[in-house]
This record gives structure tokens, C-alpha cells and sequence, in this order.
């Protein structure tokens, strides 16, 4: 049987992306726009939705923006019901909101912990719940929760972070399985190391030209030898907001150069 191409189109799909105003968000909704999807993402604060308007303006990108934040059900059920009534309902949720907060787990507060997870966990259980119940009306939905290689790894400093994407996995799965029959599929994508604003102080060349240490040891765990770019995660992400995936259910795909496969180079 001949293999139709027209399967990872997104056309005439409504896409939104949580705090989808720069990075990570941006290039996946880059990448929906050009597959023919119509994009929508939120931030919390009008600053933030200025900002991320103007980003999309420089981008060449149509984009429909909200003021709405991810751990607020009020808020969110407000977003969703604009989205309903302005674009026709939503297809694809990419739940991209989250932070990190790199603190010894001695030295972190409970309610630095309590944020982290709020938003990076709590957050996607939020959003997921408001739009479950327009896809399963629909007849189809692709949830798509952005993970990180610390839903299985431990590190120092990120014991937060690496609980809340945890449970991301796992809430995954779980939306995979409450939801599958219901032709909804949830999938994850965990980016590896990625070279955004964020980490270039990490990758910045030292006075004596040598690397920076932290970029000395990502390149050194990583078979790819290189950071991730946020354009190594727009196919994945299309896959996955695409029919090419109907059968794909409850998946991590970890974008990560092969770190998770590797136990790193043998000291000299």
C-alpha cells in the first residue's frame, strides 16, 4: 500500500501551545504554522502576550494570543472556551509552560518546590482536563507534554523540576490510557541539552578560549557531540500532532543526541 504523505499535514487543525512566546514553544508553533495548522498560545502576564505577539510578528507567523495562566482552572477554562468560540475548538494541545529552579534540595523552600510542580505538572493536568472533553466531541485529539531527560535521570540542584517531569511522564500515560479509545492520543517529547537564550552563558567560550565546563560535560555525555537546537524538535513534535501517529499511544520520545543510551566516554 502506497504511503500518503498528506498524513503529517496539520491543515485545518487548531493548535494550542502554552507559553509558546519564545524558545522551545515558538519553534514547534513555527513548525505547526508551516505544516497548515492554525496556532494559538497563552501567557500569564499581557507583557509576556506583547512580547510573544511581536515575536511571531518578526517570525512571519499568524497566531492568536491569550492572557491565561496554566495553573488557574478558572483562567484556563476561559482560554479554552475563547479558543472554542473564536477557532473552532482545539485539536492539538502542546502543554510547553514550565519552569525550573536550580536550588540544593536542602537550600530549596517548600514553596519554591510547590511552584515548580504547580506549573509543570499541575499545569498540564489543568489545561489537559479542559480540553479532553472538546476532543473527545470531536471525535480526535493529540495531547503532546513536553518532558525532559530529568522524567529519568536524577542531577544535582533539580530535584523539583525532575519530580514534576516525572509525573508528566506518568500522567502521559495515563491520560493514554483513560483517553485511547476515545481516538485522543497523549505522547511526550523530552528534549535532550538545548542551545537556547537560556543556556548560552553554559556555552560560552572562556577567556582562554577553552569550553565551559558544564559544555565540556554535556558534549562529552552526548554520542551527537553537540547541544540540541530548537529545530531538532519540530519534526517530532509534528509527527506527533499528525494522523502519522494515530497508532502511537502514551510514548516518550526523547530528543536528546542519544544521551539516554550512552554511559559516557572512558576516561583517558
Amino acid at each position: 500500500m502506497a504511503f500518503d504523505m498528506s498524513s503529517f499535514s496539520l491543515k485545518g487543525k487548531v493548535a494550542l501551545i502554552t507559553g509558546a512566546s519564545h524558545g522551545i514553544g515558538l519553534a514547534i508553533a513555527s513548525a505547526f504554522s508551516a505544516a497548515g495548522a492554525t496556532i494559538a498560545f497563552n501567557e500569564r502576564s499581557e507583557e509576556g502576550l506583547r512580547k510573544g505577539l511581536k515575536a511571531y510578528k518578526e517570525a512571519g507567523i499568524d497566531v492568536h494570543g491569550y492572557v491565561a495562566d496554566v495553573t488557574d482552572e478558572q483562567q484556563v477554562a476561559d482560554l479554552v472556551s475563547s479558543i472554542d468560540k473564536e477557532l473552532g475548538g482545539v485539536d492539538i494541545l502542546v502543554n510547553n509552560a514550565g519552569i525550573i529552579k536550580r536550588i540544593p534540595m536542602l537550600d530549596m523552600s517548600v514553596e519554591d518546590f510547590r511552584q515548580v510542580v504547580d506549573i509543570d505538572l499541575n499545569g498540564p493536568f489543568i489545561v489537559s482536563k479542559a480540553v479532553i472533553p472538546g476532543m473527545i466531541k470531536k471525535g480526535h485529539g493529540k495531547i503532546i507534554n513536553l518532558c525532559s531527560m530529568m522524567s529519568e535521570l536524577g542531577r544535582e540542584t533539580v530535584s523539583a523540576y525532575a519530580s514534576a517531569k516525572g509525573g508528566l511522564k506518568m500522567l502521559t500515560r495515563n491520560i493514554c490510557a483513560e483517553y485511547g479509545e476515545a481516538n485522543i492520543q497523549c505522547n511526550a517529547i523530552g528534549p535532550g541539552y538545548i542551545a537556547t537564550s537560556q543556556t548560552a552563558p553554559l556555552r560560552e567560550r572562556q577567556p582562554d578560549g577553552s569550553r565551559h565546563p558544564f559544555d565540556s560535560f554535556i558534549i562529552a555525555k552526548t554520542p551527537a557531540a553537540r547541544w540540541g537546537t530548537t529545530e531538532d524538535l519540530q519534526g517530532p513534535a509534528v509527527f506527533l500532532a499528525s494522523d502519522a501517529s494515530d497508532f502511537v499511544n502514551g510514548h516518550i520520545l526523547y530528543v536528546d543526541g542519544g544521551i539516554l543510551a550512552y554511559i559516557g566516554k572512558q576516561p583517558a
